[in-house]
Formats: structure tokens, C-alpha cells, sequence
């Protein structure tokens, strides 16, 4: 199961356990069929504002922790893979929009700025856990508010962090990025795929 380089392995490789990804993410599905064929899809229904820490990197991996957990206690004998995104700016933490007007707000107070995006992984399997996270840096150029209400009405930032998509309608609204793009979509594929082989899953 190990590979060199930090490269993804062969789509066909088999795991050792039956896999569950524990989000209705999906873009996060489609992350993940990067590295695997057949994996399950179980839901966790949490509170994740009781988990919020003012550390925004423990904030996203006590969450992503939080859904494996909960999703392998339904699934005991699978492995579990749990991940959850935040948006930072300065000390504030950005979750999914709650309405029009924040959505509004979120991508006004990202305008001409740069941010941090934070995608947490929780690994559970029958006998041990892993956590860990990547971390890019985005910088939004100068927005109007009339693209941002018209990117708004769309839809799209409302099932996301920080309100934006930037594999979708945001794309045109980053002027650079430093990390992962797909830490930025929110699954961190080849630590993923890296911390799988290390931990030699049995």
C-alpha cells in the first residue's frame, strides 16, 4: 500500500478495510474517488458550534474528529474518514453562511484581503484515530458588492466555508493562492493519500 513522493496511488488499489466518509460534502466525494473506487457515504448530524475553540486549526480537526466518531460508532468494523474546513481572517473563524446578508458579509470582509483555509481529516478505524490538517493561503482580489450579490443569489456559498466555492463561481475572485487548492475545496488529497500508507492500516 506504500507509494513514494507524495504521489496518489493507482485509483484500483484496494484497502484493507471498507471505507465511509462521513460528510455530504460533494466535493469532498469527488476528492476522494481520486484515491478510491468504492467507499460508503454515512452522515454525521452534529452541533459543530459547541466544538468551535479559538484556535481555528483545533477547531477543524476536533470537528472532522468529531464526525468520524460518531459515524464509527454506526460502522465499527469500516474505516471512517471525517473532514471539516474553516475559513480564517485576522481572529475570526468563517463556518457555512446562515443567510444572504452573512454570505454577503463573508465575501465583502474577504474582498482585497488575504485569508487562510484550514481542511481538518479525522481517520477512525477499529483499533486507533489520526488527525491532522493543511492549511492554504488565499487572497481575494478587489470585489463589488454587486458580483458578490449576484455570486450570492446563485446558491453556491451557502453550503460553504467562508461562502465561496473557488473550484466554482469564486474561481475569478482569487488573485493568489499559496497551498492546495484541494485544501481549499476541503480534503487535503495527497496528505490523505500519505498519511494512509504510513499508518500501514492493518
Amino acid at each position: 500500500m506504500a507509494y513514494a513522493g507524495g504521489r496518489l496511488p493507482p485509483k484500483s488499489m484496494p484497502y484493507p478495510l471498507p471505507v465511509v466518509l462521513a460528510s455530504a460534502s460533494p466535493r469532498r466525494r469527488e476528492l476522494l474517488a481520486r484515491l478510491m473506487c468504492d467507499f460508503e457515504i454515512d452522515v454525521a448530524n452534529l452541533d459543530e458550534t459547541a466544538l468551535v475553540t479559538p484556535d481555528p486549526v483545533e477547531t477543524a480537526e476536533r470537528i472532522a474528529l468529531a464526525k468520524a466518531v460518531a459515524v464509527s460508532a454506526r460502522n465499527p468494523q469500516k474505516l471512517v474518514i471525517g473532514g471539516d474546513t474553516v475559513v480564517v481572517l485576522g481572529d475570526e473563524q468563517f463556518g457555512k453562511p446562515g443567510s444572504h446578508s452573512e454570505a454577503v458579509h463573508m465575501l465583502m470582509t474577504l474582498s482585497s484581503r488575504q485569508h487562510r483555509v484550514i481542511s481538518a481529516v479525522a481517520l477512525v478505524w477499529p483499533d486507533g484515530r489520526h488527525v491532522f490538517s493543511d492549511t492554504a493561503n488565499v487572497t481575494f482580489r478587489a470585489l463589488s458588492l454587486e458580483e458578490v450579490n449576484a455570486y450570492v443569489v446563485s446558491g453556491e456559498p451557502m453550503d460553504k466555508a467562508g461562502g465561496y466555492a473557488i473550484q466554482g463561481g469564486a474561481a475569478g475572485f482569487v488573485s493568489r493562492l499559496e497551498g492546495e487548492i484541494d485544501t481549499v475545496i476541503g480534503l487535503p488529497v495527497a496528505m490523505l493519500a500519505a498519511a494512509l500508507a504510513d499508518l500501514h492500516l492493518p
